[in-house]
């Protein structure tokens, strides 16, 4: 049970994409079908009764616009996630341009739709006063963003807690170990020597660079170590750690992260990539100047023209 439960992420890797969009594609059918239904009903107790493809297609165009637009919703809480305490003004502020885009782009969507259908049947769809008519929609909308956007956080913190989340071990607390501090210096005497010309203090020291970090998955801890680390991925407002064909999630940026490691080990390959020098099996030159890595795990990572020489640079002093 331990092997399974444990296996579970690489599981699904595979399938997940078809899975995620798969869902959408069945939640918002379910959800126009519902929503025909309720409308058709209601309009059979209404003084002007309404056609059932004119319902099918107030109902259908609303949820298949909102369809489209759910890569928007994923970029949106991806780009606003996390919430910090300091910044919680501009994460609403965020969200609530956002909701207002969405909106506006929701009702254009649907009334390009309906137009398109109503033309075919012959007829002119008439959307009302578009200022009364948008701010009724958007209270709409409203609800219906705080939904998907939440249904998207939660499902992004599950998959976080099934793939792995590290981060770089505390470092130690000052304590009673630590040297005492200098005693402050005397003011000099009136008869005393002029002082000699002070040198200016040495530049202060790099930041530690950590060796290991610590991963939580399944409700388990465990350690790995720096020099394990294959190859970085940047993912949004994590850097993606692939180590021994497993995949953690490490919340910072690639550029950032770089900074606290080994720069004659690690070396950035790309936009988005940096590998582990130790980790590359074989350079595949591309057309273009670009190149393709082949890594010891089997993997390939991409390496674009602009980052060829620090490659080279990098290979070489370890060489």
């Amino acid at each position: 049970m331990k092997a399974s439960r444990r296996n579970l992420y690489e599981r699904y890797e595979p399938i997940r994409r078809y899975v995620e969009v798969g869902f959408w594609i069945v939640l918002m059918a379910l959800q126009g079908v519902f929503a025909t239904m309720v409308a058709v009903v209601d309009a059979r107790n209404r003084a002007v009764p309404r056609a059932t493809w004119e319902i099918v297609t107030w109902e259908g165009s609303s949820h298949l616009v909102l369809l489209m637009l759910i890569p928007v919703f994923v970029a949106i809480e991806r780009r606003l996630a996390p919430l910090m305490p300091r910044r919680w003004v501009l994460f609403l502020a965020g969200h609530v341009v956002a909701s207002v885009a969405i909106s506006v782009v929701h009702v254009a969507g649907m009334f390009a739709v309906r137009s398109l259908v109503y033309a075919l049947m012959g007829g002119r769809y008439d959307f009302g006063g578009w200022t009364a008519q948008w701010g009724y929609e958007y209270l709409k909308d409203v609800r219906v963003y705080v939904s998907i956007v939440f249904g998207i956080w939660a499902y992004r913190l599950f998959m976080l807690r099934l793939q792995g989340e590290a981060r770089v071990l505390d470092a130690p607390e000052a304590g009673a170990s630590d040297p005492p501090e200098a005693p402050p210096p005397s003011p000099p005497a009136d008869d005393a020597p002029p002082a000699p010309e002070e040198t200016p203090p040495p530049p202060p020291p790099p930041p530690p660079r950590p060796e290991r970090f610590l991963v939580r998955k399944l409700r388990r801890e465990f350690l790995i170590a720096a020099t394990d680390i294959d190859w970085l991925q940047a993912e949004g407002n994590y850097v993606g750690l692939h180590v021994n064909g497993h995949d953690y999630l490490l919340r910072a940026t690639l550029t950032d992260f770089l900074t606290q490691l080994d720069p004659s080990r690690f070396v950035r390959v790309h936009r988005s990539h940096a590998v582990n020098l130790a980790r590359i099996k074989e350079i595949e030159p591309l057309d273009g100047g670009d190149a393709k890595l082949h890594m010891h795990d089997g993997t390939t990572v991409p390496c674009s023209r602009r980052y060829r020489d620090a490659l080279r640079a990098g290979a070489g002093s370890t060489g």
